[in-house]
């Protein structure tokens, strides 16, 4: 059974366009509306939804010889958010200190996600996605407004919040579009 949702005393307010690197956009327009938060939990249960029933060969499967597995793609969502959220951990807290930026092709192609069951991808989503909500939640107004350095750019608590959320869809979109096709 899965604890009660607990929303936070305040809503995290949508980002404004000079909190964060233009090339950003692409996800953060993504998301709609103002409730980080709710999108977040709509969106673990739109890819359980996704994902649920799934046959091992379709996590294997790649739609092209040069692209990742589905399970890979799951996991690099994972990987993605995680550090996404300790970015939201440290500048929430008031760490200044500059974080440098990561490879995704050198993540994924390091990690176990290929071997690993399509199960066990899954659950590592759903465990990531938690983490990040209870983080979200436990923020306060002064903190989601905090910037910080991220990949040599100023970015705002808030402005990764919605970039957690606004990568989560363009991959999801993928998945439906390309591995999940008709189904």
């Amino acid at each position: 059974m899965e604890p009660a949702v607990v929303s936070s005393a305040f809503t995290i307010a949508r980002p404004e366009a000079g909190e964060y690197a233009p090339y950003y956009e692409r996800y953060i327009g993504l998301v709609s509306g103002t409730d980080i938060v709710g999108t977040l939990e709509s969106q673990r249960r739109q890819m359980l939804l996704l994902l649920s029933g799934r046959e091992e060969s379709e996590g294997d499967f790649r739609y092209a010889a040069d692209k990742w597995s589905a399970k890979e793609v799951i996991g690099h969502v994972c990987d993605s958010e995680r550090i996404f959220a300790y970015r939201v951990l440290r500048i929430s807290r008031g760490d200044r200190t500059p974080m440098e930026g990561f490879e995704q092709d050198d993540y994924v192609r390091n990690a176990p996600f290929a071997n690993r069951p399509l199960a066990e991808v899954i659950e590592d989503y759903i465990a990531v996605r938690r983490a990040t909500l209870t983080l979200l939640r436990n923020l306060d107004e002064a903190a989601s407004m905090r910037r910080g350095i991220a990949n040599r750019n100023e970015v705002s608590v808030r402005a990764v919040a919605y970039l957690i959320a606004g990568h989560e869809v363009h991959h999801r979109r993928i998945l439906e579009e390309k591995y999940f096709v008709g189904q």
